[in-house]
């Protein structure tokens, strides 16, 4: 059986106040849409219609080939909106999915209780709803004897016996393809709001005869639509936990859920550790038996196991197995870090490469660098890579040792188990096993102290004096 789906993602989202087109308001790093698409791609659904409208080319541009776009030129209702779907959808056989593109936390385990609810029953049409405490503003689900849905009445219009119903619904529905079509082609506009309404769908299939159920979903989180900012946030807030939940029952520990931020794509293996404050985002993967945090923030970065990362910030780094980093580190785009590497306090690494077991304890930049293993990079070295034109590489073979306060002038090379001495600035190539000194020789003046105070207490005299 083929399966469809269809994204309503063509209003404007005037109530969130904001430049940007409200399904790509990010929920967990993600644009809401994109959870949704995320939902259907799991089904395998074999064509996927997002239908836009305002913002359509950011859309567009957002979501790329993931599916194929109608324009809803005009927002004449929820009816309108899939109709536009027709030439695409309309001689299909199989079941469609429609879906509200401001529904990010709807879950694929609904989506396919729907299907198998729908195809076992032989239903023309199948409602996804919930049951509220206080189901006030929601349309409500009415049920027959045989717990088919009747209808989907608005709240402004049930009755007092009407209101007191706790089934709403969601806004998500599952049709066989053809009656969906051939039903809408059925929808009137004689409202107040002079809009072809969804919903009226289901009133056409029902008078004709056909089968309608509804699946009730046991997570109401699935039934938000955000629409403002405040739904934004409570949408971001259970997605976070959802996804904080998923990661401990996968054997990870979360010392405090409130105060640990992980966007959905985010990989992480048993029995690392969250300590409070970590922001995980974007593609970043971090293997099992790792600490990280308090206070790390990630992004796009991989991470490997037995990893102990604290007070840092790592963005498109590479991370090997046992390594040590933080606190107050900042691993920044095309950082890779060996096994065993150590990067300590107040430490930048940019587009460099650090061998196995190499050290950069504390206080250094090391920019566009090929440093080897064994490595020990002294406090406060800096890689000079950039000359105002042009970005040149250091390069510092295995077994090198740097001393404190060196500045390394790139281009150049450190050759193996080379020595450079303390306070050098290095211009030109050192060669394997030598020792490079790079400084002006000390030159002491016995007893200049005293002269050079009493010079500094006779000129602050004579600047009293004069004032």
């Amino acid at each position: 059986m083929n399966i469809f789906s269809i994204v309503l993602a063509a209003g404007q989202g005037k109530r969130m106040k904001s430049k940007l087109y409200k399904v790509l308001h990010p929920v967990c790093g993600k644009p809401m849409v994109g959870h949704v698409l995320d939902a259907v791609e799991s089904l395998q659904a074999a064509r996927k219609i997002v239908v836009v409208g305002h913002g359509a080319e950011m859309v567009k541009e957002v979501l790329g080939d993931r599916a194929e776009y109608v324009l809803q030129s005009e927002q004449l209702g929820t009816g309108h909106a899939a109709l536009q779907a027709k030439d695409l959808l309309a001689s299909e056989d199989g079941i469609t999915f429609v879906v509200c593109g401001d529904t990010p936390l709807i879950r694929e385990e609904t989506l396919r209780s729907m299907v198998e609810l729908h195809q076992s029953r032989g239903a023309a049409a199948t409602v996804l709803t919930a049951e509220f405490a206080n189901p006030h503003g929601y349309g409500r689900v009415l049920r027959d004897a045989s717990g088919q849905v009747s209808a989907i009445v608005e709240q402004k219009d049930c009755s007092p016996e009407q209101a007191a119903v706790r089934e709403i619904n969601t806004g998500s529905y599952c049709f066989d393809n053809k009656k969906l079509f051939a039903a809408l082609a059925q929808v009137k506009n004689d409202n107040a709001q002079k809009e072809y309404y969804l919903t009226d769908v289901i009133k056409i299939l029902k008078d004709q005869g056909d089968t309608v159920l509804a699946h009730c979903t046991d997570d109401l989180a699935e039934a938000i639509g955000v629409n403002d900012r405040v739904a934004l946030s409570e949408a971001e807030g259970l997605m976070r936990s959802r996804i904080i939940r998923q990661h401990m029952v996968n054997g990870v520990t979360v010392i405090d859920p409130g105060n640990t931020y992980i966007e959905k794509d985010v990989q992480i293996g048993a029995d690392t550790v969250l300590l409070p404050g970590c922001i995980l985002k974007g593609t970043t993967v971090i293997g099992g038996d790792c600490i990280i945090g308090p206070f790390v923030e990630m992004t796009d970065s991989t991470v490997g196991s037995g990893v102990h990362i604290k007070q840092s910030v790592l963005l498109e780094a590479s991370v090997g197995n046992s390594v040590s980093i933080g606190p107050f580190a900042y691993l920044r785009p095309g950082a890779k870090l060996a096994d065993s590497v150590k990067v300590g306090d107040f430490v930048e690494i940019k587009n460099a490469v650090i061998g196995e077991g190499s050290k950069v304890p504390h206080l250094s930049y090391v920019g566009d660098a090929i440093v080897g293993s064994g490595v020990n990079i002294g406090c406060g070295v800096i890689t000079a890579n950039y000359d105002g034109f042009n970005k040149s590489t250091t390069e510092i073979e295995d077994g090198a040792f740097i001393g404190s306060n060196s500045n390394l002038i790139a281009p150049v090379k450190i050759g193996k188990g080379a020595y450079v001495v303390a306070g050098s600035t290095i211009t030109q190539e050192v060669g394997e096993n030598d020792v490079a000194i790079a400084r002006e020789r000390q030159v002491n003046k016995k007893g200049y102290a005293e002269k050079i105070r009493n010079r500094f207490k006779a000129k602050k005299d004579q600047d009293k004096e004069s004032h």
